[in-house]
């Protein structure tokens, strides 16, 4: 027959909480929150537009080194993009008001 091990008193019982959730709550020990998924999407500093993209064509591309973006609607081209890091709930609310048909 195998031997089995003392049971301990847990530690919060010992230091004198009335539950696990208190003890957890005055150590500051909690759930990790679960992080959300961000999403990225780029403007065009000009018209607001998302319709952006990478420009290949050009010196700075030649040479290996800048980014330089291009804006299919209002044709601007330039570095300065503006860049928005939304929520999963977020992008739906943007999507629904840009009229994309959401899956």
């Amino acid at each position: 027959m195998a031997k089995k091990g003392k049971l301990s008193t847990p530690t919060w019982i010992l230091e004198g909480y009335g539950s696990e959730a208190d003890y957890n709550k005055a150590k500051g020990i909690g759930k990790k929150k679960k992080q959300e998924k961000t999403f990225k999407i780029r403007e065009c500093p000009k018209c607001g537009s998302d319709d952006v993209g990478l420009v290949l064509s050009g010196s700075n591309s030649e040479e290996g080194g800048g980014k330089e973006w291009g804006c299919n609607k209002c044709n601007w081209k330039g570095e300065e993009i503006v860049e928005k890091e939304l929520t999963e709930n977020e992008l739906m609310k943007y999507l629904d008001e840009k009229g994309e048909e959401v899956l």
